[in-house]
């Protein structure tokens, strides 16, 4: 487990403190009394959504001016310590095979059961008007109706330009040549390999700590995007957050499930054991909502499903380091509904750099607090589909909710791979 997740997880356990509720009581003060400004006068009511507008602007700009740099770095440091741990033993090739084929299929899955769940439950004409309108006032490119289409995705692996690619946020460009970039610098001596990984480390903190301090800003910026959103959307956009929220536990809840097929066919545990055992460090995952600080309640699961002890020492802390089964699935829900409320048609080329980036992106979630991962794992998937990232600004205040769901999701899926690694091994 790197130094860096040490050091980020803790701080996930504390995620009710009184700053997330700060975030949640700006959004909703935000909403309200940009709702109620249409009783204002026309000057004081323009006058008051210039200002928040430059605000909430400002704040969403420095997150944006981040998330390039601390994708690249993470994921070189992500890939080359993946590698690196791939090459120690038998137990952590295959654990680091079952994380990669994992991520793709919970990518894929947020990419097919999101729109279907849009579907079969969706917003009322109200809601869906209101959503508009608040997220084109939040950022005027929202407005766009279409997203790249295939040639454009199959175009976009290669950067001609790297700092071109950057400037533009071509996301998809960047994670093809961080990933290219870091499997060259695995294959490098380790005398030569260590000063480059130590570099992007200490790149991935310096980025995580400019993230800290704009998200010491939060609920201001909220505050800000939240009053300029309800000033043009009214009470509509209540709605459509409480519909968002369940929609986002509905696809961790789905991951879940999944997690108990991996643990009954691949692992060849009985379901009521399974179940049985998981439900202490369940609970803990839950009300933690930290996946290292469940990892003593995993061992335990472990331990009682008959994992052998050697499996168990090696699979699970490497799942704790590396390994967000959840993370792909519900970050590519979230980007998938900000494009049909806005309603942007998904091209096959959209969903397929959703789909890859989401799972390459998940490598960087690891270790880092609830409200960064958010972003950072979210914002390369929207951007790689084209989708206006403008309004996870607000969409960040209520994740506190899903995160519980995300963390259980985890756990449950780590302690399954780490049975069917320990049945595979004899």
């Amino acid at each position: 487990m790197s130094a860096a997740a040490g050091r980020a997880e803790p701080r996930r356990a504390a995620r009710f403190s009184i700053g997330t509720w700060f975030v949640v009581a700006a959004l909703v003060l935000g909403l309200v009394l940009g709702g109620a400004s249409e009783r204002l006068v026309p000057a004081w009511r323009d006058g008051f959504g210039n200002v928040f507008g430059i605000v909430g602007g400002l704040w969403l700009d420095a997150l944006r001016v981040t998330v390039i740099p601390l994708v690249f770095a993470l994921l070189v440091k992500g890939i080359v310590g993946g590698t690196s741990v791939a090459g120690e033993g038998r137990i952590a090739a295959r654990a680091v095979l079952w994380f990669a084929g994992l991520y793709i299929s919970s990518a894929t899955i947020g990419m097919i059961v999101t729109p279907l769940l849009l579907d079969l439950f969706p917003l009322s004409p109200g809601s869906a008007q209101a959503v508009q309108a608040g997220f084109a006032a939040v950022d005027p490119a929202s407005v766009k109706t279409s997203v790249a289409g295939l040639g454009d995705f199959i175009r976009s692996f290669i950067p001609s330009n790297l700092f071109a690619a950057a400037a533009s946020g071509s996301i998809l460009q960047i994670v093809v040549f961080a990933i290219a970039f870091a499997a060259a610098i695995s294959l490098l001596e380790p005398a030569r390999r260590k000063p480059l990984t130590a570099f992007f480390d200490s790149l991935g903190e310096v980025m995580l700590i400019i993230i800290g301090w704009v998200l010491k800003l939060a609920p201001a910026g909220v505050f800000a995007l939240a009053f300029v959103a309800g000033a043009a959307s009214g009470a509509g956009l209540f709605g459509a957050m409480l519909h968002f929220i369940i929609l986002y536990i509905a696809v961790g809840l789905i991951i879940i499930v999944a997690a108990y097929a991996v643990a009954v066919i691949a692992a060849g545990f009985p379901l009521g054991a399974f179940a049985r055992a998981l439900a202490p460090t369940q609970a803990i995952a839950f009300s933690t909502q930290s996946s290292t600080g469940s990892l003593p309640a995993m061992l335990l699961s472990a331990k009682r499903l008959g994992i052998q002890e050697r499996t168990a020492d090696i699979a699970l802390p490497m799942a704790a380091a590396l390994f967000r089964a959840t993370g792909p699935a519900m970050n590519v829900a979230v980007a998938v509904f900000i494009a049909r409320m806005l309603g942007m048609e998904l091209t096959w080329g959209a969903m397929l750099a959703g789909v890859a980036v989401g799972a390459v992106a998940s490598i960087s979630a690891p270790g880092l607090p609830g409200q960064v991962s958010y972003f950072t794992s979210i914002a390369p998937i929207a951007m790689a589909m084209g989708v206006p990232i403008a309004p996870l600004g607000m969409l960040i205040a209520v994740e506190p909710v899903p995160d519980m769901f995300r963390t259980v999701g985890n756990v449950t899926m780590d302690v399954a791979v780490a049975g069917a690694l320990d049945r595979r091994s004899g």
